[in-house]
């Protein structure tokens, strides 16, 4: 039978609203457990307590009775995570319900310098990654040199795992990139530190995941980025390094499949994206300009403006396909309003063909032209709206037809920032 855990995934780029989800859904939860991704993820929660822009600790760290966990497929920058807590404790937020697996990588500082070096290497060719050193752990971690966070707790093991590791890392900075060599004292000791200060939250975390299932506490698996960054699914080599699509949750905490009982995409109103790849619906105009600003689209981790477009219909339909989406949750409903008309991308034109499922190939999608729905905008303002009879019915209209192209219901309609301004068509964790 299954079980009750319940998969969040951005359906999009990333970006969706996310955190303000699982913060939501947490007062339901009994656990919320974040399963990809690094300190490169940007969640920005607004409650009573304040507004709050996490990175690592999961959404559901505002809830006195959720534990929270950071799972073995998480790659952790330990400074920013400290940085994290820090801010946390400074507003007065319980931690000791956090959890940090042994199993999960650490992003060491070499990984940054690598992770920089290789985007200025690129030049015009850059994926336009946000320069924390994922991409670089993560290609650590499947050559089997990674360093893990349970290692940091271990100086002998550590010493001799570090030794080696720079040994390499340091030819590559000093011979291909002319950088300065890391110091391995330096960076041994810092790294101890690093083990000190997170001793309190490591453990070994996938047993504990499956005993509170096995009791069926309801557990929250927190994705980041969004299913168009998969790193398998994605658009290619645009995307992240990791597996942010619902098959990550399995393959980061050691869930099966077939105990994730629902899987829920988040889909912005419109489409936005940070960094270099195609984006067919991108609007560089006057819109672009005015939704940007209206919605303040800069990224939570890097500050860069992000890029804004019409809603992409076919690309929203792959996501739910590939991920399975049981109920889908439509964000920022808001930021359209007094916009007419909308647009929605229902099909792309590819080399003169009508083209209605999304490109397996980045170069064909850089070059399709979208093929526009237009839709009547509405004027009575949303923002704020609790009630699904509060929206004028262009909105609903505009909701009913993302649906229909997404192929599931639409259980969660968000109409601002803060955690009450939601309209909750069905309960998602029950």
């Amino acid at each position: 039978m299954p079980l009750p855990a319940y998969g969040i995934v951005g359906a999009q780029w990333g970006d969706e609203g996310k955190g303000k989800i699982v913060d939501f859904l947490a007062e339901n939860a009994d656990m919320v457990v974040r399963y990809s991704g690094g300190s490169n993820a940007g969640h920005t929660v607004i409650n009573q307590m304040g507004e709050f822009a996490l990175h690592l600790v999961p959404s559901g760290i505002f809830h006195k009775t959720v534990d929270v966990v950071i799972g073995p497929g998480v790659v952790v920058d330990a400074p920013v995570l400290l940085k994290e807590l820090e801010g946390l404790h400074a507003n007065n937020v319980d931690t000791s319900r956090l959890l940090i697996s042994d199993h999960a990588h650490v992003v060491m500082p070499y990984h940054l310098m690598l992770d920089q070096l290789e985007e200025k290497e690129r030049g015009g060719s850059a994926i336009g990654t946000t320069g924390r050193g994922i991409g670089p752990a993560y290609v650590d971690k499947v050559a089997r040199v990674g360093i893990r966070v349970g290692d940091l707790l271990d100086p002998s093991y550590l010493s001799e795992r570090l030794e080696n590791v720079l040994r390499t890392k340091n030819k590559i900075l000093e011979k291909i990139y002319g950088a300065d060599p890391i110091q391995f004292e330096k960076l041994y000791k810092e790294a101890l530190e690093w083990g000190q200060a997170l001793q309190p939250y490591v453990a070994s975390v996938e047993q504990r995941i499956l005993d509170a299932l096995s009791v069926k506490s309801k557990i929250v698996l927190e994705g980041a980025q969004g299913a168009m960054l998969d790193l398998d699914h994605g658009t290619y080599p645009y995307v992240t390094s990791s597996s942010v699509s619902i098959g990550g949750a399995c393959t980061g905490l050691g869930i099966p499949p077939s105990q994730i009982i629902g899987i829920i995409g988040v889909y912005k109103a419109y489409s936005s994206r940070v960094g270099a790849g195609p984006m067919a619906t991108e609007l560089n105009d006057s819109m672009g300009h005015e939704i940007r600003e209206k919605a303040w689209e800069y990224g939570t981790t890097t500050g860069r403006p992000r890029r804004v477009g019409w809603f992409d219909g076919v690309a929203a339909k792959y996501s739910s396909t590939i991920n399975g989406f049981t109920s889908a949750v439509l964000t920022r409903l808001d930021v359209l309003d007094g916009i007419d008309p909308v647009k929605i991308c229902v099909a792309y034109e590819i080399d003169g063909k009508r083209v209605e499922n999304f490109p397996s190939q980045s170069k064909h999608l850089s070059s399709a032209v979208p093929i526009w729905e237009e839709m009547s905008g509405w004027s009575k303002p949303t923002a704020g709206a609790t009630n699904l009879a509060d929206l004028p019915n262009e909105a609903k209209a505009y909701v009913e037809r993302i649906q229909k192209i997404i192929g599931c219901p639409i259980d969660i309609i968000s109409t601002g920032p803060k955690r009450d301004e939601s309209i909750i068509v069905r309960s998602l964790v029950e």
